[in-house]
């Protein structure tokens, strides 16, 4: 978005991470609201980066979403009166809590701009220019 040199309307965000516009809106609300975002109405609108790319860390971007479950594994709760089943939660709950964390770190160290300037990394060893990446989708 920050490279396309005019608004990116919903439609052709959720063409290119192969969803549906709605789910893109969703996800658009909560980066205008942390300020990460605008959007440009009528004709030719759509989103733009209202930010310096180098000032937004993939925890922003997280936690601007919302902060959702980072970790698809968790407590068990299938049976909370089992006492096996407590004795695990238990032992699992603060390599969950220290994992986390982990993960958290590292997304705040990854900014915008770092993962911009890996991408142009890639797109030169392709051959193909930003024009034809755009076109994809």
């Amino acid at each position: 978005m920050a490279e396309l040199g005019r608004p990116a309307t919903s439609e052709w965000l959720a063409q290119a991470m192969q969803t549906n516009p709605v789910v893109i809106r969703r996800l658009m609300a909560g980066l205008r609201d942390a300020g990460f975002v605008a959007s440009a109405k009528g004709h030719g609108g759509g989103w733009l980066v209202s930010c310096s790319l180098e000032h937004i860390t993939l925890r922003d971007i997280h936690e601007a979403l919302g902060a959702p479950e980072l970790l698809a594994v968790g407590h068990r709760e299938e049976s909370p009166g089992c006492l096996v089943e407590q004795a695990v939660n238990a032992a699992l709950e603060q390599a969950y809590r220290d994992a986390e964390a982990v993960l958290l770190a590292r997304l705040g160290s990854v900014s915008l701009a770092a993962l911009a300037r890996d991408f142009h990394r890639r797109l030169v060893a392709t051959g193909r220019s930003l024009a034809e990446v755009s076109h994809d989708v």
